[in-house]
């Protein structure tokens, strides 16, 4: 369902104050369609009756739209069913979660699973995600609910129990404990967040880590990996990352396979240490070494370093226990750096942001968060391959303010990362949305632009190559990036490959050091609200001729109405060809009469009506400059820079809300709109000072104010 403009901006000005007043933080989720876990609960036990979820019905739509859609017979059989009707004592979770409590069943989200599984090594972020205080038995109210990291706000997920079944079995995730059920709950509130069972359909592991813990995943392929690999897994490490590993599997048949060195291939792995440590044999040289684990508990790496091997004897008895070196077969080992580079072909590193870990021992990025739109018209400027609107996509402003503690190479520079993720895609998949194609570049402001918040036109572009960008643009939901640059200042430009494509997205900046990214907001401002007064003394001879016209126009009682106005106007533009306009419409009249009609009689004066002509000449100026192939329009693009010569200021989101409200369906703008647009941006200036009696830049509106304004407006 395409959103209105208006209803988008309401929501986004609701989501705005939500965040000034902590809604989305950690102890402040939203809640996911309104609903509050503990009220609803509480209801539920006062009337003895269990919970139904309305927002996420058991039936098919829940399930899906095409495969587990109402033509699919594979949901003929599937009967919706609560854990006390599946088997005896169901039990929330079981000696613990772990990775045996996720089977998958027949759903493509192994990509889900994965995350789980790697969640359940860290059980502060396990917990965090599948809050602990739910049961079975003790205040059961057939209500549970799970949180999850949502485009930069936390938002809680409630659900009923009622978990899809066939023949008694639980059709999808289940645990290897038949009456443990928190790893299908997990995936039933996941799913809810998506809109059904079948959104979940294929997908990278790395989403669903993000999700759980709102990081930013850096991918290394090892055949491409930097030269401070090690460096940059201690200090994921140090913070608390969440690091992964696997061998691909060319052949497919051979999927999770055994090698005869023990390691499996197609196969994810956990990361756990990261350490040095210096053999009696190697004397002044150190010997890096990679702590992994299996998520099976079994099934070990046998060569040097592994449990059993030699190696271990040429260590002191401290350097051991500094290792918790230990024989047993866990899925725990060690293995040499360069052994694991060898056998491993990728790693992905979950970096967490500062709000992930509640120790502040650990050493943690700093992070910051900017949302943003591309607007078709206005905002959707595609990338650099198209000069005419890439300048037209948001900017943010980036400062690097200080270097990392330990340059590589003694090369100086500030580390970060920059993660651009586009939103709902996957949500909206049953409408027929895909993942667009997108990317980001990175330009130097120059000094003499430092602290300058302007958008950065397009002749900026031009002239100025980008200091750095992403490898490729890609249609993944998140596209990131590790970079090491100069301290200063620079804008990032996020974009979709091609222009014109809609959609919301969230840049987030990640630093070793500290850092502010801001999306470049021009200060919003106008030249020359307020109409200049009559100038006292006598006529000149141009104002007796302007006089005579507007008294043969207006009559006897020497005022102008709306439908006087539109034929004095029309006879005049109709002789300007290189308009090729249909002319003014009367109800763009009646907004000319409502901006100049100072003393409240629907019409205008000699004054009025002199001031309106004055400004309706200058603004065809503007119009005729960027009217150059004499096509009677403006492209919306070029409208920012018409906004800004007709002296007002604005930033995107108005911007945005121009294009929608007054660009036709081929993002052009005719000379009526064009002027209707500058009546609107004129009268709603001068309105606001009227009543900003103390210049704060903030005003306070009564119902009826608000309406008399906007009403006539």
């Amino acid at each position: 369902m395409p959103y209105t403009p208006s209803g988008f901006f309401c929501d986004r000005l609701i989501r705005e104050r939500e965040r000034r007043d902590g809604e989305g933080s950690l102890n402040k989720p939203v809640r996911f369609n309104g609903q509050d876990f503990c009220f609803q609960r509480q209801e539920c036990l006062q009337t003895k009756n269990l919970f139904e979820d309305e927002s996420f019905p058991a039936t098919v739509e829940s399930l899906g739209f095409k495969e587990l859609g109402h033509k699919s017979n594979k949901v003929k059989n599937i009967v919706w069913k609560r854990p006390k009707e599946i088997c005896e004592n169901p039990q929330f979770i079981v000696g613990g979660a772990s990775r045996t409590d996720i089977c998958q069943g027949d759903l493509g989200d192994c990509w889900l699973l994965a995350a789980i599984a790697c969640l359940t090594l860290n059980e502060k972020l396990l917990y965090r995600v599948v809050p602990q205080e739910q049961s079975f038995s003790e205040g059961y109210a057939g209500i549970f609910h799970f949180q999850f990291w949502r485009y930069g706000d936390w938002v809680d997920v409630v659900i009923d129990d009622r978990i899809p079944t066939f023949n008694n079995q639980l059709v999808f995730t289940k645990s290897a404990e038949r009456n443990e059920f928190w790893s299908a709950l997990l995936e039933k509130a996941y799913a809810k967040l998506h809109g059904s069972y079948e959104a979940l359909k294929g997908g990278n592991t790395t989403e669903a880590m993000e999700d759980f813990t709102g990081g930013v995943t850096e991918f290394y392929e090892m055949k491409e990996a930097p030269k401070e690999l090690y460096k940059i897994m201690k200090k994921a490490l140090e913070r608390g990352s969440l690091m992964g590993c696997s061998i691909d599997s060319l052949v497919p048949a051979r999927f999770e396979t055994r090698t005869v060195t023990g390691l499996v291939k197609g196969h994810a792995y956990s990361v756990t240490a990261v350490e040095e440590c210096k053999p009696s044999q190697h004397k002044d040289n150190k010997v890096r070494l990679v702590r992994l684990r299996n998520p099976w508990g079994q099934v070990e790496w046998n060569g040097p370093w592994s449990d059993n091997s030699k190696e271990w004897t040429s260590l002191s008895k401290s350097e051991k226990e500094k290792l918790q070196h230990q024989s047993a077969e866990d899925g725990e080992f060690w293995m040499s750096f360069e052994d694991f580079k060898k056998n491993y072909t990728k790693i992905e590193i979950c970096n967490l942001t500062p709000d992930a870990l509640e120790d502040d021992k650990i050493h943690k990025w700093t992070v910051s968060v900017n949302e943003g739109r591309w607007v078709r018209g206005c905002s959707a400027g595609g990338c650099r391959n198209y000069p005419d609107t890439f300048w037209t996509n948001p900017q943010y402003r980036l400062r690097l303010l200080e270097e990392d503690d330990d340059p590589e190479d003694n090369e100086v520079g500030c580390t970060f990362v920059v993660a651009l993720m586009q939103k709902n895609r996957r949500k909206e998949r049953k409408m027929g949305a895909n993942l667009f194609t997108i990317g980001f570049a990175i330009y130097e402001v120059p000094r003499e632009m430092h602290g300058n918040k302007q958008h950065m036109q397009k002749d900026f572009f031009l002239f100025n190559s980008s200091k750095a960008r992403c490898k490729s643009y890609i249609n993944l939901r998140e596209v990131t990036q590790r970079f090491r640059l100069t301290p200063g200042e620079y804008v990032i430009i996020p974009s979709t490959y091609e222009p014109h494509q809609e959609g919301e997205f969230i840049l987030r900046v990640f630093s070793e050091k500290k850092n502010t990214s801001e999306e470049i907001e021009n200060r919003i401002e106008a030249d020359h609200p307020v109409p200049a007064p009559a100038s006292a003394g006598e006529e000149s001879e141009e104002d007796q001729q302007f006089r005579t016209i507007f008294q043969e126009i207006a009559g006897e009682d020497m005022e102008i109405t709306a439908n006087e106005l539109k034929n004095v106007l029309n006879r005049v533009i109709t002789k300007h060809k290189d308009l090729n306009t249909e002319g003014f419409s009367l109800e763009s009249c009646r907004s000319m009469i409502a901006l100049m009609d100072m003393d409240g009689t629907g019409r205008l004066n000699l004054q009025e009506f002199r001031h309106l002509w004055n400004k309706i000449k200058q603004w065809q100026g503007i119009f005729k400059h960027y009217n150059a192939d004499q096509s009677g329009s403006i492209n919306s693009y070029e409208m920012r820079n018409a906004v800004n010569d007709a002296g007002f200021r604005l930033n995107n989101q108005l911007y945005d809300i121009i294009t929608m409200r007054y660009a036709n369906e081929n993002m052009n703008i005719d000379f009526d709109s064009f002027i209707s647009c500058l009546v609107r941006l004129e009268a709603m200036f001068r309105a606001f000072q009227a009543f900003d009696q103390d210049g704060d830049g903030t005003i306070r509106l009564s119902v009826l104010e608000w309406l008399q304004l906007t009403m006539y407006a």
